[in-house]
């Protein structure tokens, strides 16, 4: 046999004895969803993570009440239900974003609006923190 087909026969026992998943025991990641909330230009930014599933949980406040608008929303930023309410015209853009994953879908999702009472306003418990 030649060095090369020794080399490459050795490699490919080696790993057939390794598992698949070596990791076996460790516990699979739990989805969740990094929601943030930025200033213009980035000069602020705060964030939280929430699970919805199985019961909600993170460090969002009104973290129930987030997960059903999401829920109701079937995991559909731009379908968050509103909550209208008089807002000022203020310039002062405020960035949200969801990134992670919900009900096993990978979501990443983020708008610009053109104030905080705006934003409230259109994504209602979900980025109230």
């Amino acid at each position: 046999m030649r060095p090369f087909t020794v080399a490459a026969t050795a490699l490919i026992a080696l790993g057939a004895a390794v598992p698949a998943h070596a990791a076996e025991g460790v516990p699979a990641p739990r989805g969740g969803l990094f929601l943030t909330v930025s200033g213009a230009d980035n000069t602020w930014i705060r964030g939280v993570l929430l699970r919805c599933t199985p019961e909600p949980e993170g460090h969002h406040p009104q973290a129930a009440q987030a997960c059903a608008a999401i829920e109701e929303a079937a995991g559909d930023f731009d379908a968050l239900a509103d909550d209208p309410h008089a807002c000022t015209k203020e310039f002062d853009p405020v960035t949200v974003s969801a990134k992670g994953t919900y009900r096993g879908r990978v979501i990443g999702w983020h708008k610009t609006y053109p104030n905080a009472c705006t934003m409230d306003a259109d994504t209602g418990y979900v980025f109230r923190f």
